[in-house]
């Protein structure tokens, strides 16, 4: 299992912001090609993707992931170089280190492990990995989904590296995830001077009220599963840049994570009444990101819990809270999805890190879920 460490160093020297994937997935194909996988890159547009398998028969357990990061963000600010891994009192530091390099070479490692444990296992071990998770998500993980759908390739369970855990390594599982729709409105008004209200019409004035009421809308109440849907803006824009100028439109961009007590079209539609009622001259545009998804709590789930227990001594609790993930889109070809990675504390910011102790753990959580769930063959 120490051969994840050195793998995840490596992976973090190749500098794969998306859509770069800065020859990561050719390095895995190359050990997984040793392995005895088929390994078949799926380029879309400026996005790597690779598709790898082991085996022809059931039940096929496939490992998820994404080779690309997000930007560093200010490099005098990180204490050691993002694409130089750096090993500091126990820790992986670099871009990706948690998110999500380090489950990748896990995966890798628990797979290479397994085949030489037991070369005639039965089912199939598969790996989909993308460079396009972090950012549109158009022509990575969907587009292979996709690919296999046409050839009529299903999964029966999944696992998905993403950072799941809150606290410690193992002690929270991604069951499901959340609906993510945002929206862009645009009020128009009457520009004009500010001595002079009455020739002009605020439009930041007039959109007050209904955006006191979306705020304090309660849009769902959740279930056992959810948590009820959250509405939320993240950029208002209006006005000149001058302070005697009265602004002619306001744009706001707003989002909804969402719980499947609501449909997308449920909130368009209560979104657009309530800005109706205010007698508003708008216009209003949408994107939808992602529809919640809720994966059974079957034999992955109650196998992955009992690992993670074993491994760590945590309990596992099952969740859909956080981001959207790719898991949304692997879940229309699989029985089942589980996320399951390191602590998600240190993603996307500023020194970036992971346990090193937590990379070996996660190489003995996936040994021990293939041993679970292909048997040797009799």
């Amino acid at each position: 299992m120490q051969g994840a460490l050195e793998l995840a160093q490596e992976l973090i020297r190749r500098r794969s912001v998306t859509p770069e994937d800065a020859g990561c997935q050719d390095l895995i194909a190359a050990r997984l090609a040793v392995a005895g996988f088929k390994c078949e890159p799926m380029r879309f547009g400026d996005v790597s993707n690779l598709w790898a398998r082991r085996g022809t028969g059931r039940p096929l357990l496939c490992f998820a992931g994404h080779t690309d990061v997000v930007p560093t963000g200010p490099l005098s600010e990180w204490h050691s170089d993002p694409f130089t891994p750096t090993l500091r009192d126990g820790k992986l530091y670099g871009r990706g280190a948690a998110d999500m390099k380090s489950s990748i070479a896990a995966f890798v490692v628990a797979a290479e492990a397994f085949v030489k444990e037991r070369p005639a296992h039965e089912g199939s071990i598969a790996f989909l990995l993308t460079s396009d998770e972090e950012g549109p998500a158009l022509d990575g993980t969907v587009k292979v989904v996709e690919t296999l759908q046409r050839r009529g390739e299903t999964m029966d369970y999944c696992v998905v590296g993403e950072p799941t855990s809150v606290d410690a390594l193992g002690d929270t599982l991604k069951n499901g995830r959340r609906g993510s729709l945002s929206g862009r409105l645009t009020v128009r008004g009457i520009q004009g001077h500010v001595a002079y209200p009455h020739l002009a019409r605020n439009p930041v004035h007039q959109l007050a009220p209904a955006l006191a009421e979306l705020a304090k809308t309660q849009w769902d109440k959740g279930n056992d599963s959810f948590p009820s849907t959250t509405w939320q803006v993240s950029n208002i824009h209006a006005g000149t840049g001058v302070g005697n100028v009265i602004p002619g439109n306001v744009e706001v961009d707003f989002n909804f994570r969402f719980s499947t007590e609501s449909t997308d079209a449920s909130l368009t539609q209560r979104v657009e009444a309530i800005l109706k009622k205010h007698g508003l001259d708008y216009s209003l545009s949408w994107v939808l990101g992602a529809r919640p998804f809720l994966s059974a709590r079957g034999k992955l789930a109650q196998t992955l819990t009992d690992i993670c227990k074993r491994h760590t001594g945590h309990s596992a609790e099952l969740s859909t809270t956080g981001g959207t993930s790719d898991a949304r889109f692997i879940i229309e070809i699989s029985a089942e999805v589980l996320e399951l990675g390191p602590v998600n504390a240190s993603i996307h910011q500023l020194n970036e890190h992971i346990e090193v102790a937590a990379i070996e753990q996660l190489s003995g959580i996936y040994l021990d879920t293939l041993r679970a769930l292909l048997p040797a063959s009799s």
